[in-house]
């Protein structure tokens, strides 16, 4: 077998579920080859919600929980590799970006804080398994994020273009591809997070299908302002960020301070809000890029099927050529799953995985810590 198979593992800041993403490192060109998603147990993703609103728990609930997303990540690679009928020791090793409970790269003690217990997840599955990517950066001065940039110049660079990867999870960030010029990657802001939290608590539904219920709405002017009106929007990159900002109790408070007696608002007024100020900060991102090159943006994540968003970009990036992943090769929702099966590669193969002028760090190291089997 001439295929060199890892495994890269995802589970992003809108708790959905795990994915899973096969990909091939024989070929020039890393190749997904196959991929999975499970949806997050309801349990768990509430338990996993409620920390990460709150910023509170007990030593016990923390190692319960990192004991748990260890079980599901194996469960997951196991069943997977079962419906594929690949042998075990047919993958090099497993990457796995494990589930951030909070990421807090500014202040005193910068730091961040993945969980899911990669021994269990190596010892279950008989894989060698590579996590904790982003504490290496953290300790070398950067931000630990975002680490995809590095992945997304590997698989999409043209050097006729000045390409722009938009990854539209719970939270967006950006790679920009420019030729001649340094990559750039940042967070935006929220991508799904806020979406999907408003929609739940209102009806009852994990998210907005094709963002049909936040198209039967009107953006409230004033309370689009108010939610730009953050400190993390005037900050220059490198920046990053996550629920432990942008989340439940942040919106009801933006919305209590703004709200007087005479204004009502209406739940589908805050979801079409929502959807407009995502796509607010991603265009104010990409409107300073200074290039002469024909610019394209290619979208992934679970944004790039909310068809309501992908539209109001189109509305407010003419001069753009806008596409989803999968019309260059990767599926849109395996993105950032296959680029922790690149830096599990990587790591395995002695190289760097971060790039400084990205995440601030002051040089490029070989990220994540291998949890080794026989």
């Amino acid at each position: 077998m001439n295929a060199k198979y890892y495994i890269g593992i995802m589970s992003g800041t809108s708790l959905d579920g795990v994915d899973i993403a096969l990909v091939d490192f024989s070929l020039s060109q890393p190749k997904l080859v196959a991929s999975d998603f499970t949806p997050m147990p309801k349990d768990l993703r509430e338990k996993i919600t409620a920390l990460v609103q709150s910023g509170e728990t007990t030593l016990q609930q923390l190692g319960e929980l990192d004991h748990q997303l260890g079980l599901l990540y194996a469960d997951c690679v196991n069943r997977f590799l079962q419906s594929e009928q690949i042998p075990t020791e047919h993958i090099q090793a497993i990457g796995c970006h494990g589930q951030t409970i909070w990421h807090s790269p500014q202040g005193r003690f910068p730091f961040t804080m993945q969980i899911g217990d990669m021994n269990l997840l190596a010892a279950r599955t008989n894989i060698t398994t590579v996590g904790d990517f982003r504490r290496k950066d953290m300790a070398f001065g950067g931000q630990g994020a975002p680490l995809v940039p590095a992945f997304h110049q590997a698989v999409f660079f043209d050097p006729n273009y000045a390409t722009v990867v938009l990854n539209i999870g719970g939270i967006s960030n950006l790679s920009l591809l420019i030729p001649n010029q340094p990559v750039i990657g940042f967070d935006t802001g929220t991508g799904n997070t806020l979406l999907d939290q408003w929609i739940e608590k209102q009806l009852g539904v994990p998210y907005d299908q094709n963002g049909e219920w936040a198209a039967t709405g009107r953006v409230n002017k004033a309370l689009l302002d108010d939610l730009l009106d953050e400190l993390f929007f005037r900050q220059p990159p490198p920046k990053s960020t996550g629920r432990e900002l942008f989340n439940l109790s942040w919106l009801e408070q933006k919305i209590q301070h703004i709200a007087t007696n005479s204004s009502v608002f209406l739940p589908q007024d805050v979801q079409a809000t929502l959807v407009e100020f995502t796509v607010s900060s991603i265009v104010e991102s990409l409107n300073n890029i200074d290039t002469t090159l024909p610019k394209r943006l290619l979208v992934c994540g679970g944004g790039a099927k909310n068809k309501f968003i992908m539209q109001r970009l189109a509305n407010c990036l003419l001069h753009w050529e806008i596409y989803t992943t999968n019309e260059f090769g990767m599926d849109s929702d395996y993105v950032e799953a296959a680029a922790f099966a690149w830096l599990a590669y990587r790591r395995m193969n002695y190289q760097t995985g971060n790039l400084p002028e990205v995440t601030g760090a002051k040089s490029a190291v070989g990220l994540g810590v291998v949890f080794p089997m026989p």
